[in-house]
């Protein structure tokens, strides 16, 4: 009978265990459910002899982590591939990476036209101010020692002939010209007046007495460095009258004074006349303090437009100066290079959709030829837009502007080529400064006459406008502007006057769709403050050690040819727009 009762609660124990998946051995097993019958211990029997793999159990044990590894891995996988979104679409575009300054405006519009806040006065606009160092007066004539190689009774001997060919728009060959008078310095050599390539680009067949002065540049740099016209004829006889047949060095670019005495000296001695062909950026910002002097003497003294271009710029300065009455004849010029080849060649997008892209490519493939085709060409708009290399819309400038506070009285002078879909892209620009003028719109068509198809003189004609406006507005980088600024620079006490917007910081600015009209006019009069100081900025030079270009920070090297109390014009010209002459 006790036997019984034990073999009764010993199954009992096993069904239980069977049916719960505990072990036996359980050292607290939960109550027992009710017994089961005859029929349900065989098969429960059965699933005793097959258990589970030792691979399911893990699984089952382990689900919850499983799981949560999965998640990092693919938290991990987005961390990862996040830098790469543009390429594999994974993520939005980064902020800043896509043009919607159009919807901004938009949106921004009736605050920006009802905004009746107190306008800048152009009179005080520039604030910051440096009392400059009294400058030692500049050399008044060449010194052998110093200019040349030859010294004693050898100083006034010179060692030969040089001729360079300086290609580029107006102010690549401008920064080609200055080094060649720098140059013909340290060779102690006779210049011959360059020669200008002609150029795919600019596609202007004008030479040098086209576009300067030639009696004042050869006249300015007497007792400096001799310049002549043209070679000898018995150096022409020599070479068969062929300019190509006369030596010519190829000059690794940035070579330093040095490289010069060393290299091309001896061959000048030798040869009595010798080419630097090609001649842009042949020479290094780094040279004695009397090498700069040459380089500033041929940038803000000897350089003077023809009188062709100078009358009509003068002309178009004294019309401007008449539209700007309201400001007291101070107005602002905007270097806008938001021209067809400009827009093609940033590779950047806008708000044109397929027919932009369409239109752009076939552009780029009729001005470069397969160059932005090729395998190892990586073309990502978005990046160029952060960076900062996309030219500047009408719209994006004009936003800035009337963000600084520049209202819509504002006198503006716009020194540009044909603009990519003008009628287009000028319209917002219109209806925040209906004051806008152009060389087109302040000249005659008699007077621009004699200018068609000549690029580089209308750009002179900028050039001089713009220098003479009480600010100047850069878009874009490139010889232009870093020639106008420094050239600013040296006609204003040290100030350039110019506004180079923050364009890494705009583009976030006028992509951010809940930004208001306040809060961008906050961060447009910081960007205007930033200007103003940068606009004082004199590097700090010490000997060779100069880092930045002498044509973009003039000072201190070329602060002797300083005037207190010249006029500015008088600088440039032999006369003074302000007394109306050639209006």
């Amino acid at each position: 009978m006790a036997i019984g009762k034990a073999s009764a609660k010993a199954m009992k124990s096993k069904n239980s265990c069977c049916i719960l998946g505990y072990s036996s051995s359980s050292p607290s097993p939960p109550p027992s459910p009710p017994r089961a019958s005859a029929s349900a211990v065989g098969p429960c029997r059965r699933r005793l002899r097959s258990r589970p793999s030792f691979a399911a159990g893990v699984i089952r044990r382990n689900a919850r982590c499983l799981a949560a590894l999965a998640l990092l891995y693919l938290g991990g996988m987005v961390m990862c591939v996040g830098p790469f979104s543009s390429l594999v679409g994974l993520l939005l575009p980064p902020p800043g990476s896509v043009y919607r300054s159009h919807e901004i405006f938009h949106k921004l519009w009736p605050d920006i036209h009802a905004d009746n806040s107190s306008a800048i006065e152009l009179e005080t606009l520039w604030t910051y101010k440096r009392r400059l160092k009294e400058q030692r007066p500049c050399l008044s004539t060449i010194v052998g020692q110093h200019f040349g190689l030859a010294t004693g009774t050898e100083a006034n001997e010179t060692s030969g002939y040089l001729i360079v060919e300086a290609n580029g728009g107006l102010n690549q060959q401008r920064s080609a010209i200055c080094n060649a008078v720098a140059v013909a310095g340290i060779l102690n050599a006779i210049l011959v007046i360059p020669r200008f390539e002609f150029n795919g680009v600019w596609r202007d067949p004008s030479e040098f007495g086209d576009i300067y002065d030639e009696d004042h540049f050869i006249a300015t740099l007497n007792g400096y460095v001799k310049v002549i016209r043209r070679l000898p004829e018995e150096v022409m006889e020599r070479y068969g009258h062929n300019i190509t047949n006369m030596p010519n060095i190829r000059v690794p670019a940035w070579a330093t004074a040095k490289y010069y005495r060393r290299e091309v000296f001896p061959v000048m001695k030798e040869q009595g006349v010798i080419r630097l062909a090609p001649f842009a950026n042949r020479l290094s910002m780094n040279v004695p303090p009397h090498i700069q002097l040459l380089r500033c003497l041929a940038n803000f003294r000897a350089l003077r437009f023809s009188s062709t271009i100078a009358v009509l710029a003068d002309k178009i300065v004294g019309r401007m100066k008449e539209k700007s009455s309201r400001t007291g004849g101070k107005y602002v010029s905007i270097h806008l290079r938001f021209e067809e080849d400009m827009v093609a060649f940033s590779c950047c997008v806008y708000d044109g959709g397929k027919t932009e892209k369409v239109e752009l490519d076939m552009i780029r493939e009729r001005g470069w030829k397969g160059k932005f085709k090729r395998k190892d060409r990586t073309i990502l708009p978005g990046l160029n837009r952060l960076e900062g290399k996309c030219p500047l819309t009408p719209l994006e400038v004009g936003m800035m502007l009337r963000g600084m506070g520049f209202d819509n009285t504002t006198s503006i002078y716009l020194a540009s080529g044909q603009i990519y879909h003008a009628e287009r892209y000028l319209t917002p620009l219109l209806k925040m400064f209906p004051l806008i003028y152009t060389k087109e719109s302040l000249a005659t068509p008699e007077e621009l006459a004699p200018f068609a198809g000549y690029s580089s003189r209308l750009a002179a004609v900028d050039y001089t406008v713009c220098l003479f406006s009480e600010v100047f507005v850069t878009t874009q980088g490139g010889n232009f502007p870093h020639f106008l600024m420094g050239h600013r620079r040296f006609l204003y006490g040290g100030h350039s006057k110019t506004l180079k917007p923050d364009k890494n910081k705009l583009v976030l600015l006028l992509q951010d769709a809940s930004i208001s009209w306040t809060s961008f006019k906050l961060r447009m009069e910081a960007m205007l403050k930033e200007n103003d100081r940068k606009g004082m900025i004199v590097p700090r030079v010490k000997k060779f050690n100069r880092k930045t270009s002498i044509y973009t920070y003039p000072l201190p090297e070329c602060g002797c040819l300083q005037q207190q109390n010249d006029s500015t014009h008088r600088l440039m010209h032999t006369w003074n727009v302000e007394s109306g002459t050639g209006r």
